[in-house]
């Protein structure tokens, strides 16, 4: 494990290749990392991409942000008050640049010092009962009380209550959609004075992106991974809530939950997580003692398991039709790929590199990928 490294400083140059390499066709945040460090630079892996998609299959050259184009959207964000910040520089949360699938950019609007301190995530149901909504609100107070910043989606519901009781203390907005597209609307006012109190805003989507549900998942591992723990205060079987809380435990983020009435559906998910394993709140102590050894120990960054071997410059034909045949719909591990397969790690991670630049491959938690 190698540990975070808090000075990074990026060039312009480079904050524009990185800006369009993310921003190119088939790039994703994985397979943003998998390209730099093979790669060396943002730069070299965009001269790369044409190539990598052919011989990936791809019917035709993918798009490739432009240097215009890339210049176009800093230039806009820069109007708009927004900073885009990779891991490591200052106002990026240091917690979130341990994720593998980290933003490799990340556009931070407001106080970047309350983007650095130690954050607790507040979800939960969109249309919560009253004793939910006033026990959010009393958790996320007395939380931010004791010098920790409230992290949540803006969204209805217990999101907005625990916003709306920490914005004295700091509160951190996380965003599906893109800093001009705000979701709900009508909690434009919330942003706002989040943002006129020392709180900050963060998304990875470009502006003028608005948010669509599949975008929502994705907004939810950054909540999680910028967190010390997740706390779901009340949330159905099959919620968005239970989605942040399995991606929390799989960033190795501490879960907890408050329990509610076996009568109320909306208290079922939360519930069933304490039958799980989560801590189990009734006040904010429960939360802060559980994390106060974990703000003891220093923060690593884990050295991904994809990455660790290096790739091959050029597979073999058969290579690619053995590793493309074994693939299918239902996600498969790249071990066993490796196993199934007889070829060498590197063969295999450069043949779903391949694929997966050419829009045929998609990646999932847990080393899982499958055939789109």
């Amino acid at each position: 494990m190698d540990a975070i490294n808090p000075s990074v400083k990026l060039t312009e140059l480079e904050r524009i290749d990185r800006l369009r390499l993310i921003r190119s066709d088939n790039v994703g945040p994985r397979t943003f990392r998998s390209l730099v460090d093979h790669f060396g630079t943002a730069r070299a892996a965009l001269e790369r991409l044409p190539d990598l998609a052919r011989r990936g299959g791809a019917p035709r050259s993918a798009r490739i942000c432009s240097l215009d184009e890339a210049r176009a959207e800093l230039a806009a964000s820069l109007k708009f008050g927004i900073a885009w910040l990779a891991p490591g520089e200052d106002g990026y949360p240091a917690r979130l640049a341990t994720l593998d699938d980290a933003p490799p950019l990340l556009a931070v609007r407001g106080d970047g010092a309350t983007l650095m301190r130690p954050m607790i995530a507040i979800v939960g149901s969109r249309n919560a009962s009253g004793a939910g909504l006033k026990f959010a609100g009393q958790l996320a107070r007395e939380l931010g009380e004791a010098g920790f910043i409230i992290i949540s989606g803006l969204a209805r519901g217990v999101d907005q209550a625990a916003h709306r009781a920490s914005v004295a203390s700091g509160t951190i907005a996380v965003l599906a959609g893109g800093h001009d597209c705000i979701y709900p609307p009508e909690h434009g006012d919330l942003l706002a004075a989040i943002l006129d109190h020392q709180g900050a805003a963060i998304s990875e989507m470009p502006l003028g992106h608005e948010p669509r549900a599949r975008d929502f998942p994705r907004r939810n591992r950054l909540i999680s991974g910028a967190a010390l723990g997740v706390v779901v205060v009340e949330a159905a079987h099959r919620s968005g809530s239970l989605i942040t809380a399995r991606m929390a435990a799989e960033q190795g983020r501490e879960v907890f939950a408050v329990p509610g009435s076996p009568l109320d559906p909306r208290a079922a998910g939360a519930n069933d997580l304490i039958k799980q394993g989560a801590t189990l709140v009734t006040e904010a102590s429960d939360i802060i003692n559980a994390v106060q050894p974990i703000l003891e120990r220093p923060m690593m960054r884990p050295v991904s398991e994809p990455d660790s071997e290096p790739f091959e410059s050029d597979p073999q034909g058969h290579d690619r039709e053995q590793i493309t045949g074994l693939l299918g719909p239902a996600p498969v591990t790249i071990d066993d790929l490796v196993r199934m397969s007889g070829a060498s790690p590197a063969i295999v991670r450069t043949v779903l590199l391949e694929l997966e630049l050419a829009g045929k491959l998609e990646r999932h938690g847990g080393g899982l990928v499958s055939l789109l």
